[in-house]
């Protein structure tokens, strides 16, 4: 057939038009090795176990991508095999999962069992897609590849540290997922609101360690003087309606007002008189101290081992912090605690905290370890020398005083507040009253086993106050010299 547009005829025997297609070369396609699994078996490293001689166990190396022109082995298999395309490498070690496409020819003869039907889709390498339902995570088995749900992985233990998760959610101790609820990092780890970590080592000291009249005051004590002023007021009450004598109605009353005033000056001056009481009480030398020997010692502080950290100034390397917060209640304002009554300050947020430190007696010149950590019992009487009156309806809030109540998450909602803080730095002079303890060669000084009494004060009118655990004292810090230690 003579025509001058070119044809060719196929191998059907159909002429179509157009010049014959030349077959394109193929590109050689590269075979790469996945390194099995070893558990820490150099035999079965591959190339490793080459470099130094050693036989290695080819057997369970599996290649993936189709391997052309290798050469059929024959062998005895009890089963049929059926495939289309060349035969996976490692096909005697795989049982019950589908393939279909290119199957290389590298099977291994032996006297095995097994029945593939290889259809289905391939993945980029070459190997069968695996049917599964569900996450799985980490191993695979060699049988059974159609599975519903999560798959533990079967990894053995090899002590290799590794980092990073094996999975894409949290392990439990089994190594099987562990379902969680709530946002999750990049990493699969839940997230914790950050917060500070509490410390063993710090000391968080809370209200009760300031000096409260009514605390102190014997209970048995304050309500028999209420019991035996109800009484009197009774008794009178009936004396002068019965008889019109009014006598024993105005002792009552005298007596009343007499104890009443008493306690109004206790509470008033109480903290002052223990303070003025410490500042009395004579100072002891360590070199002559007894174990066991309650005495005060005074000289310059160091930290320890845990130093602390004012809470609003950032005060560095200090041995013990106080920041409060507290609120004025007018008749519409909010309580800052339950016990907070009205047209007074209430207490709203409290951090105090101690811990043990060194103090270098000035008599002798010996450095004694003193235990105020580890949750021990301290009374600290140490002067603010921080106040600030807040009132943001006057005036606008400085961003420090902001910050440290975003941090906490206090509000500062049109409330009269006052923060003040104190604290001891390193450097400082303090008195410390407290027990002498000699363990080999450390001195240390550590709470009295009961509290201490400060006897009553007649000249002052002052009633005994109780002292538990160990004694702080010290005035304001930024107002003193501080020694360089």
């Amino acid at each position: 057939m003579g025509s001058r547009f070119p044809s060719h005829q196929l191998s059907n025997g159909l002429y179509v038009s157009g010049r014959p297609e030349q077959p394109k070369e193929r590109t050689p396609t590269m075979s790469s090795v996945a390194m099995p699994y070893t558990g820490g078996d150099i035999k079965k490293s591959g190339e490793l176990g080459k470099m130094f001689d050693i036989p290695v166990d080819g057997s369970k190396s599996r290649k993936s991508g189709p391997i052309n022109n290798a050469p059929s082995r024959t062998g005895s298999f009890g089963g049929a095999a059926s495939h289309s395309g060349p035969i996976m490498p490692n096909a005697a070690s795989r049982a019950s999962y589908s393939t279909s496409g290119p199957v290389s020819s590298g099977v291994t003869s032996g006297s095995a069992s097994l029945k593939k039907s290889n259809s289905g889709p391939l993945n980029k390498h070459g190997e069968p897609l695996k049917k599964s339902s569900g996450p799985q995570s980490g191993g695979v088995t060699p049988s059974g590849r159609q599975n519903s749900g999560p798959l533990a992985p079967a990894l053995p233990t090899t002590g290799l540290i590794t980092s990073g998760p094996i999975s894409s959610a949290p392990l439990n101790s089994s190594g099987a997922p562990r379902k969680v609820s709530g946002p999750l990092d990049s990493m699969g780890s839940m997230k914790i609101p950050s917060s500070v970590p509490h410390n063993q080592a710090i000391t968080v000291l809370s209200q009760d360690e300031d000096f409260d009249f009514k605390r102190n005051f014997p209970k048995p004590i304050f309500w028999s003087l209420i019991l035996l002023f109800v009484m009197g007021f009774i008794a009178g009450g009936f004396i002068l309606g019965a008889v019109h004598n009014a006598i024993l109605l105005i002792v009552v009353v005298v007596l009343f007002s007499c104890v009443a005033a008493l306690f109004g000056w206790n509470t008033f001056w109480g903290r002052k008189a223990i303070i003025s009481y410490i500042a009395r009480y004579p100072d002891a030398e360590l070199r002559n101290a007894k174990n066991g020997q309650f005495v005060k010692i005074s000289g310059v502080v160091t930290c320890g081992n845990v130093p602390l950290e004012s809470s609003f100034q950032k005060v560095p390397r200090c041995i013990y912090t106080s920041t409060s917060l507290y609120e004025y209640r007018g008749w519409g304002s909010k309580a800052a605690n339950p016990t907070h009554r009205r047209f007074t300050w209430g207490l709203r947020s409290l951090e105090r905290r101690a811990v043990d430190f060194y103090i270098s007696d000035f008599q002798s010149g010996l450095r004694a370890l003193v235990k105020t950590g580890y949750g021990a019992r301290v009374t600290p009487y140490v002067d603010d020398s921080l106040a600030i009156d807040v009132n943001p309806g006057k005036e606008e809030l400085s961003p420090e005083f902001i910050r440290w109540l975003a941090e906490r998450n206090l509000s500062s909602d049109d409330r009269i507040m006052r923060l003040k803080e104190g604290y001891i730095k390193e450097g400082s002079t303090v008195s410390v009253m407290g027990v002498v303890q000699r363990n080999d060669n450390v001195l240390m000084i550590v709470p009295p086993p009961e509290p201490i009494t400060t006897g009553c004060q007649w000249a002052k009118c002052i009633v005994p106050a109780s002292l538990d655990g160990i004694v702080l004292r010290c005035e304001d810090a930024s107002k003193n010299d501080v020694i360089p230690v």
